[in-house]
């Protein structure tokens, strides 16, 4: 297979650009070799940049909350990202290779119209996140106003937002259309120079806690004894669907990559690593604070006002550039290709941007992180479900059906190699259903729209393994079917 990454594959009868294709624009084109400078140390900082987050702060922590050990949910989070770190890297190749972004990939086995799917799936999960994002920003720049001397008022008892931390949602949110605004190429930027600031603040933070805390006493708190033990299967699925949705769309930044080398070489050494010792960060603000204050704090921010003016002002200003950076790299760039994928003559990169971030508006992510169990379990367990099954058909389609080999041409035009059944590949479908279908019911039950007691538990163990098993049961069932056809 020759992987080169030497220049764009040109399309025939095709201006770049042409806004009369239906299936292309500017964005979705083949990147040119000019564009294809990324190397291993940018996209080391881009995963350095996108790890340090709250939500990565917070997935050991919840975990403790859940009956896990502090050790066993490191070691949970570090093999978990090693995991998905395989699909990431198998599915960047199609990057340096053809310079093609996710939703262009998935035309190849969906069909050039039915890629619209999985673009939308994945757009949507996208929207989601970046809603979440977005609110653990607003927290930070709500404490941050405090400290200043503003006295913000928190939620009243039985609201889960104040007003005030509402308008500091929204402004939050405004300052990623600017970013979105100045392309791929800002964001790669904004990485490269606030990758080395958040390792430094998180090492500071660690240090100041072990001098305040003895380390004997922080790593020797007893785990918290839950109803049925901690649910160790569906940990890990829940932290592999952490970046699923890299795991899909990953190509829409390996494609600026000068090597193949350049993209396995940064995600390797800027992942399972960095992850683990960023959720072990986690671990020690959580257990911390609950010798210290007398409460065990799962988000940073109620930590650090606890610690200090000075600590607060620029530990929170530490968390706004950390969830600015994992927001516009991880959740707004996908769906501005995805929502372009709908109606590339319509939709450009821009403008699928700040789709995405007008449909994050109408997420409402306080209620979802209202307990650590609805987020750890029922939010990434859910959409890891359906994102494992996507998954499974575009590696079996990339790798075993097609061996590598894209007819770059058929992917922007009807009537090509992926026309399929008017612009839909049956198979796909039906490969999709079969992955994700068994795992509905344990799902339905564990978000609480079912009695749990009501159904089989063959049906809630499926759920625990849901990206597993859908990845390989969508994955097998269209490989076989592909084969036949």
């Amino acid at each position: 297979m020759n992987d080169s990454s030497s220049g764009a594959i040109p399309l025939a009868g095709q201006e770049r650009g042409a806004s009369g294709d239906a299936l292309a624009n500017e964005d979705l084109l083949p990147t040119t070799a000019a564009q294809r400078h990324w190397d291993w140390k940018d996209y080391a900082a881009l995963w350095v940049g996108m790890v340090v987050c709250v939500p990565t702060y917070t997935m050991a922590s919840s975990m403790l909350d859940q009956g896990f050990t502090w050790q066993m949910a490191v070691w949970l989070v570090f093999l978990a990202n090693c995991i998905v770190l395989v699909p990431m890297v198998l599915l960047g190749r199609v990057g340096p290779r053809y310079g093609v972004p996710f939703p262009v990939l998935a035309r190849a086995s969906f069909g050039v119209k039915g890629a619209n799917l999985p673009a939308v799936l994945r757009g949507l999960v996208a929207c989601g996140w970046f809603a979440i994002n977005c609110y653990f920003g607003a927290l930070a720049l709500h404490g941050f106003l405090n400290v200043l001397g503003m006295n913000l008022a928190g939620p009243a008892p039985g609201q889960t937002i104040s007003s005030s931390q509402f308008l500091c949602f929204l402004a939050f949110w405004a300052v990623h259309i600017w970013f979105i605004w100045r392309g791929p190429e800002s964001i790669r930027r904004l990485e490269v120079v606030a990758a080395p600031l958040m390792i430094v603040a998180s090492v500071v933070l660690v240090a100041v806690l072990l001098a305040r805390v003895p380390a004997a006493q922080l790593f020797n708190l007893p785990a918290k004894v839950v109803e049925g033990g901690p649910r160790t299967w569906g940990a890990l699925t829940g932290l592999v669907g952490f970046w699923a949705t890299l795991a899909l769309n990953i190509p829409d930044f390996t494609r600026f990559a000068k090597s193949q080398k350049d993209q396995v070489l940064g995600q390797a050494i800027g992942l399972p690593i960095p992850m683990a010792l960023f959720s072990m960060v986690g671990v020690i603000g959580f257990s911390a604070s609950a010798i210290l204050y007398g409460k065990a704090e799962l988000f940073p921010d109620g930590l650090l006002t606890k610690m200090g003016p000075i600590a607060a002002g620029l530990g929170l200003l530490v968390i706004l550039l950390a969830n600015l950076t994992t927001n516009v790299a991880a959740n707004l760039v996908s769906p501005s290709y995805d929502f372009s994928q709908i109606a590339p003559a319509k939709i450009s990169f821009r403008t699928g941007g700040i789709i995405a971030a007008l449909l994050g508006l109408l997420f409402m992510p306080w209620k979802l992180l209202a307990s650590s169990g609805n987020y750890l379990f029922t939010w990434l367990g859910g959409y890891g479900t359906l994102l494992g099954a996507i998954a499974g058909i575009l590696l079996a389609d990339y790798y075993l059906v097609r061996r590598g080999q894209l007819q770059v041409d058929d992917l922007y035009r009807r009537g090509g190699a992926y026309e399929y059944r008017n612009g839909w590949n049956p198979q796909a479908l039906v490969a999709f259903v079969l992955g994700v279908l068994p795992c509905l019911p344990g799902y339905l039950a564990v978000s609480g729209v079912i009695d749990k007691a009501g159904i089989p538990a063959i049906w809630l163990t499926l759920f625990d393994a849901g990206w597993f098993f859908s990845l390989a049961v969508a994955g097998a069932y269209y490989y076989l079917t592909a084969k036949k056809s």
